[in-house]
């Protein structure tokens, strides 16, 4: 089986190479990637040590993924991914449609070519902005918690998003990227009769990670903390009681290798792929983390207010457990230390990642 995974020399791309190649050896692993992200550069080096041959190349042509040939199964972890792509000024609305759109159509068409399986790295920012801010909140010590989830029927389990939620505008630049991809691939699934699996992810993290303030907020926190840089609570009164779950990558290659070995089998085609309730947490729930972990640090509240920002995101991953036996098994401690510990042997990683 020959499996490509685009954009592999990103975190999440190369975390998943590593994880085929060590599970499952026979399998050829070929990866593209423009290295358009500061410090993706240098993954290129390990991957290459391991078995796998990157290529130099960008999904927004055809002519570069047509010199890869025939694969088998393609997993999709090329994107610009931050929420504020096209409004931020690091890229304009249409460059973020370029690279995440029309890359994800150029994908569907060279998968139909060569047979070949789609698995779609997808975003917990499909779900509607407006929505989610009519979520009843209460304030706790240190985090906001759902007040009153029967309100909104199936589309919010006990205490999480399921995949009925609403995906109506506004969901930002980046999100409509995201969903409108989810539904090219559905077609092209439907039409020919093309394997296609849709993982909406949370929160990535984990050592290694690309940290920046408007992506990676886990390792971003982590760094600078312990390079004793100061932070900003941005939002919602500047206390850090906004909260989001965190999934290690590891976890998401399990799924991601289940579902290429299924061999198509009918099921569930879009699940919410997250570390869930127990894998929460607020920014100011993290900050007391670093306190036990560093000792105090600089942190402030800030009046800013930007785009998309929303006080609480946690997603149901119950249809991936029910449908694929799936589970997180790596809990938001075991990845703030693995994240803590790379710092401390990686004191400059933060600055490579500006």
């Amino acid at each position: 089986m020959k499996v490509l995974i685009t954009g592999v020399c990103g975190f999440v791309g190369s975390s998943i190479a590593r994880h085929i190649v060590e599970n499952k050896p026979h399998m050829e692993v070929v990866g593209l990637d423009n290295f358009l992200r500061s410090g993706s550069w240098t993954n290129k080096a390990a991957l290459n040590d391991i078995g796998v041959k990157v290529v130099h190349g960008d999904i927004r042509q055809t002519s570069d993924l047509n010199a890869i040939g025939k694969v088998d199964w393609i997993i999709e972890a090329a994107a610009v991914p931050s929420v504020l792509g096209g409004v931020d000024g690091s890229f304009t609305p249409h460059q973020v449609l370029q690279h995440n759109l029309v890359g994800t159509m150029n994908l569907a068409d060279f998968a139909r070519s060569h047979l070949a399986g789609v698995v779609f790295l997808s975003s917990s920012r499909v779900y509607s902005i407006e929505t989610l801010q009519t979520i009843k909140l209460k304030r706790q010590k240190e985090r906001f918690t759902i007040d009153t989830p029967d309100t909104m029927g199936d589309c919010l389990s006990e205490r999480d998003i399921t995949e009925i939620f609403s995906t109506a505008a506004p969901i930002s630049f980046y999100g409509t990227s995201k969903l409108a991809s989810e539904n090219i691939l559905l077609e092209y699934s439907e039409a020919y009769d093309m394997p296609v699996y849709i993982n909406r992810c949370g929160v990535l993290a984990g050592a290694g990670q690309f940290a920046m303030t408007s992506q990676g907020i886990v390792p971003f926190w982590i760094h600078s903390w312990k390079a004793h840089r100061p932070l900003k609570y941005v939002g919602f009164q500047g206390e850090g009681l906004q909260v989001r779950d965190c999934l290690h990558p590891t976890d998401l290659a399990k799924l991601v290798l289940s579902q290429i070995e299924c061999n198509g089998s009918p099921r569930d085609k879009v699940i919410n792929v997250s570390g869930g309730q127990k894998n929460s947490f607020s920014l100011k729930e993290l900050s007391s983390w670093c306190v036990g972990r560093f000792g105090d640090g600089d942190v402030s509240p800030s009046a800013e207010e930007r785009p998309y920002d929303l006080p609480w995101l946690v997603l149901d991953h119950s249809l991936a457990s029910l449908t694929w036996g799936w589970n997180p098994s790596i809990t938001k401690l075991d990845i703030f230390e693995e994240i803590a510990r790379f710092a401390e042997t990686n004191p400059k990683w933060i600055d490579l990642c500006q």
